[in-house]
């Protein structure tokens, strides 16, 4: 496995609950189990802070650590604008097609919680 993968679950950056954040949203991988949950303070056009929490196998949680890591204090526009590719490219590793619904669970939850928070000022 790769070794910023491992790092990522053993020690995940970004772990937990916001106190208060302006959106939320959890998602199931129905294939294996895996959950995870999504919590984003947006503020100024950013993403201002992130956390979430969550269990399944290594692969989403660390990729949701990765993932929040990255998008942390960048303009919410640009994070709308990445594609799934773009996160498995941060993960920088091959994942096979089974192991991709794993990898991008946390992506899928993330964009929903940017089109939740897009919908609720329309």
């Amino acid at each position: 496995m790769n070794p910023v993968i491992l790092e990522h679950y053993k020690h995940p950056r970004r772990h937990g609950a916001l106190a208060a954040p302006t959106v939320r949203r959890r998602d199931v991988n129905p294939f294996c189990g895996d959950e995870v949950t999504i919590d984003l303070l947006l503020a100024n056009g950013r993403i201002e802070d992130a956390g979430f929490d969550g269990r399944g196998c290594s692969l989403s949680l660390a990729a949701a650590s990765i993932l929040l890591d990255n998008v942390t204090g960048r303009p919410i526009d640009a994070v709308r604008r990445m594609s799934s590719d773009d996160m498995l490219a941060l993960l920088d590793m091959e994942i096979g097609p089974i192991r991709r619904k794993c990898a991008l669970l946390p992506f899928s939850v993330l964009q929903a919680c940017l089109a939740e928070e897009k919908n609720g000022h329309e």
